[in-house]
């Protein structure tokens, strides 16, 4: 029994070392994360949509406590979850203006010429990688649905045109689907922006013509007769400025495409 008590005692000692020394790490390494961190959490989304520009909504909790992110930076929330965090926080705060995405494609099924048929993988990333796509508009909407799959909060579907439908009612402006598009054609837009030119093509306008019937061919007839000079032609493409529009509407009467939309129901 000697070898066998010694051993017990041997291991019980040891235990008792061990326990000690993991003690005094745990104060040596202890870091202090502030209650309130874990407070504004609770009342976020739980979605991590990275909206915020943070990795998740705990990184977002920390950076509000911190004072680093406003009470207002969860996208997701809106404004009754930027009320609770100013509580948690005790400060007051009013809600940021509210993003919408928007499709800035129309060149649906029979409107947009494409090169050939595709039948690889269902995504438009994959899509993409295989001539650039199969849609001749290099700039357009692939339409295999990767920002819909990307989308948290289920406010994307696909269309019957092949293009993607946004649902307002749902979207939190959390810009999921706009890093998912390898095209960029989910874009953010503030819900007050009154129009927008729902195009993202920069090619010359005979192009745009031969290969679509709605894209913008940057004629510039929209900035001509805009009174407020908010429309400009960039690269080919006209560009609606949200502060100078007012949503007149000359614009729409002018575009030869009718790619140029008023962006209020």
């Amino acid at each position: 029994m000697g070898p066998i008590l010694s051993a017990v005692v041997a291991m019980g000692g040891l235990g008792l070392v061990l326990s000690a020394a993991l003690g005094v790490a745990a104060k040596v390494f202890y870091v202090y994360v502030d209650p309130k961190i874990g407070e504004v959490a609770d009342v976020l989304p739980g979605a991590n949509c990275g909206g915020c520009g943070y990795a998740g909504c705990t990184d977002c909790a920390a950076a509000m406590v911190a004072g680093e992110a406003a009470p207002n930076a969860c996208k997701a929330g809106g404004d009754s979850v930027t009320q609770a965090v100013a509580a948690v926080l005790g400060v007051s705060a009013e809600a940021a203006e509210r993003d919408i995405a928007k499709i800035f494609c129309r060149g649906a099924h029979g409107v947009a010429e494409r090169k050939f048929i595709y039948k690889g993988i269902t995504d438009c990333r994959a899509a993409a990688l295989v001539s650039g796509g199969d849609k001749t508009c290099t700039y357009g909407c692939l339409g295999l649905g990767t920002c819909v799959a990307s989308c948290p909060f289920g406010a994307l579907q696909m269309g019957d045109d092949g293009l993607p439908i946004v649902n307002e009612k749902l979207c939190t402006g959390c810009g999921t689907c706009v890093t998912a598009c390898p095209r960029g054609i989910p874009k953010l837009v503030k819900e007050s922006q009154k129009a927008a030119t729902l195009c993202s093509s920069h090619d010359l306008g005979k192009v745009v013509k031969a290969i679509c019937s709605v894209g913008c061919i940057g004629c510039g007839k929209c900035k001509k007769a805009c009174p407020e000079k908010a429309v400009t032609v960039v690269k080919f493409l006209s560009v609606v400025d949200p502060e100078k529009c007012n949503g007149c509407g000359k614009c729409f009467e002018k575009c030869p495409t009718g790619i140029i939309q008023s962006l209020v129901a």
